[in-house]
């Protein structure tokens, strides 16, 4: 008589290679992503800053900016809902599989477009205007090509897979993975059948958010709450009209 068949252990099912893909490297990812932002928060508080370079240079400025950081903001916003929002809850609230398919489609690629033109724009625009490209250092440099590649990779995902292809759910298998994450039950399982460019664009992803507390994207969380609580800056112009005589220049009345 033979033993019972063992279920299958995790690294049987996802093999070391998944473990460390889609298990070491989110943790460790989103450790740094954390513990980055403190350190940086406390060692280089003068540091955690854009450097604008807008004083050089405007005019491309005004169209890749808006265009890099409206789409932006949809492309995190269109994220959060497919893979925070289960597909059960999104479906109770009486919206169909198809509507939300055609919408994120349509949305996740008119963003996107959006974000990789901003994106090329103000690279353009760093590479060609002189001062500008004076001030960008190598972090930049690598910044921009992590973010960039993470783009195409997400752009380049949703088109082969849905505008392309013949479609794929990734609310079946990269949304569940991503919340087993951070309820500390990960299952690597769900994203070894993944397609391969929804695994690069992920891979791709939590190397940027590693990356991440060192760059100068740590702007984007900075909010000027201190604006709403702190005094009112006080001008006072000069009155001519003090004294008998105009003052001299260079001199000012005292008392």
């Amino acid at each position: 008589m033979t033993a019972p068949a063992q279920p299958p252990t995790l690294a049987a099912e996802a093999g070391t290679g998944g473990i460390l893909l889609w298990v070491v490297l989110p943790y460790l990812a989103l450790a740094v992503f954390v513990l980055g932002h403190i350190w940086r928060y406390r060692y280089d508080k003068f540091g955690w800053t854009t450097r604008s370079s807008q004083l050089y240079e405007r005019r491309l400025l005004r169209i890749g900016s808006p265009l890099f950081h409206f789409g932006i903001l949809v492309v995190i916003l269109g994220h959060i809902g497919g893979l925070v929002v289960p597909k059960s809850w999104t479906e109770a609230a009486g919206i169909s599989e198809h509507t939300y398919h055609v919408t994120a489609v349509v949305l996740g690629t008119i963003a996107g477009v959006a974000t990789l033109g901003g994106l090329a724009v103000l690279i353009y625009r760093r590479r060609t205007v002189g001062p500008v490209f004076s001030a960008t250092t190598r972090n930049d440099k690598a910044m921009y090509v992590s973010l960039t590649v993470t783009i195409v990779l997400g752009l380049s995902a949703t088109v082969a897979a849905n505008l392309v292809g013949g479609g794929y759910d990734y609310r079946e298998t990269i949304s569940p993975w991503f919340r087993s994450i951070f309820s500390f039950q990960p299952d690597p399982d769900l994203m070894v059948g993944a397609p391969v460019l929804f695994q690069l664009h992920a891979i791709s992803a939590m190397l940027l958010f590693a990356a991440w507390p060192f760059t100068r994207l740590v702007h984007m969380l900075t909010a000027p709450l201190g604006y709403l609580t702190r005094p009112y800056i006080v001008y006072r112009s000069r009155d001519t009209r003090l004294g008998t005589r105009p003052p001299r220049r260079g001199w000012e009345r005292v008392g």
